[in-house]
């Protein structure tokens, strides 16, 4: 039986049209290869590679949904909360729909979750998952690094979740972004409470993943885990021009020409958290 996702027999038009219909608005391809290139091998170790998980890895897809906007602004609330969390169940159930797509149509696929870990906690002590989709999104030419160790992309900056999904269908691979998206105004690292981040290019400006780490985990126990100021205030991104917020003055609380929204992301951020 044809999967009704599809409509096609060919796995880029496949995948493609299944973002389509699933409002996925960014999807890029990556040849698993491309992590042995000598170009790109340095960003991730052996066992960390396509290849090294399922060796019969012939490409990675990779999928992003954004993180909207306002809603990251009252960060850190329950509101954010509970938008991370539907991103991240819509990217798992997403990311299985377009495997089992493929799969019908005889190209071996498997979903790799988007969080690869089992809690915050966990990450605090040993702060790496089994598979870098935010590697793999630079390598599909979705973003590039920026200071925040974040991928930037000039739809949302950095505020887009990303999931992968391992197949053995042959792909048209997109092609890697070569100039930066970050503009390196720091913003990012004057505004990490956990002072986590150095003012410099990805990966020497990563500091301590622990602190960061640490924080995540005093704001779970708060409900009102992730952190997130530092995809929150960075001046990248379209998403920007769409809810009038190219002015990142509005994150200066001691502002006055901006207080209604001061006022407003106060409110959500009192209630629904200790």
């Amino acid at each position: 039986m044809k999967n009704t996702i599809t409509g096609t027999h060919d796995p880029a038009a496949l995948v493609r049209n299944a973002c389509t219909r699933l409002d996925i608005p960014l999807v890029g391809f990556a040849p698993a290869d491309r992590w042995e290139d000598p170009q790109f091998s340095s960003l991730v170790p052996p066992s960390f590679r396509p290849k090294s998980i399922i060796p019969e890895t012939q490409n990675v897809i990779v999928i992003g949904l954004p993180v909207h906007l306002p809603v990251l602004e009252t960060a850190p609330s329950i509101f954010y909360h509970e938008l991370y969390k539907t991103v991240n169940s819509l990217l798992d159930g997403h990311a299985y729909r377009i495997a089992e797509a493929l799969n019908s149509e005889g190209h071996a696929s498997t979903a790799i979750p988007r969080d690869g870990y089992g809690s915050i906690g966990v990450i605090k002590e040993k702060p790496v998952a089994f598979f870098s989709h935010r590697h793999a999104a630079y390598l599909a030419g979705l973003g590039t690094f920026g200071v925040n160790n974040m991928v930037l992309t000039p739809g949302y900056g950095p505020r887009i979740r990303f999931t992968s999904i391992f197949t053995t269908a042959q792909l048209p691979p997109s092609e890697v972004m070569t100039e930066s998206q970050c503009i390196h105004c720091m913003k990012c690292v004057d505004a990490c409470p956990a002072n986590a981040l150095l003012p410099l290019d990805y990966p020497e400006g990563i500091t301590e993943k622990k602190s960061c780490a640490t924080r995540a985990e005093q704001l779970f126990h708060r409900h009102i885990s992730p952190c997130g100021l530092c995809i929150r205030v960075c001046p990248v991104g379209d998403d920007r021009k769409l809810y009038g917020r190219e002015d990142t003055d509005i994150y200066d609380e001691n502002d006055d020409r901006f207080r209604s929204l001061h006022a407003a992301w106060t409110h959500v951020r009192s209630y629904g958290s200790r």
